[in-house]
């Protein structure tokens, strides 16, 4: 059971021309390690390993460290960032990131422990990316 003030965190990952989530995970603190280790999950699953693909992101710590430019690097994702302090230089990732916290069915409590955030997290994937294919079709 995790304390009630501990943060949890949410990494997504989305491909701004589909707007399907094709990674996520919640962690219990915001590292480049975990980013890294997420962004060689979505490549791998999405089979997108060798394509000219490129990562848009924050200037966040994870996203600046030396562990996931190395991965980027080694799977051949060129880096792009928002500039400080810009917040609609990453508009669809803004976006999504305000309908996953004002979601209806976001828990008012917080939840209870990581798994119980990764389940939730599960749901909402799956809401939204029927959501948004549904849109595309």
């Amino acid at each position: 059971m995790r304390p009630k003030s501990q943060t949890l965190w949410v990494y997504l990952i989305e491909d701004i021309f589909s707007r399907k989530i094709v990674g996520w995970d919640v962690y219990e603190s915001e590292t480049g390690e975990f980013a890294a280790v997420l962004l060689q999950k979505a490549v791998c699953s999405e089979r997108c390993v060798g394509n000219s693909l490129v990562l848009h992101s924050d200037n966040g710590s994870p996203m600046k460290s030396f562990t996931l430019q190395a991965k980027m690097y080694e799977l051949g994702v060129t880096k792009s960032r928002s500039r400080p302090r810009v917040s609609n230089d990453n508009p669809f990732s803004e976006s999504l990131f305000r309908t996953l916290k004002y979601d209806h069915t976001w828990p008012t409590s917080g939840f209870s422990c990581i798994d119980d955030a990764r389940k939730w997290v599960i749901g909402f994937v799956s809401w939204y990316n029927i959501l948004t294919f549904a849109a595309n079709s």
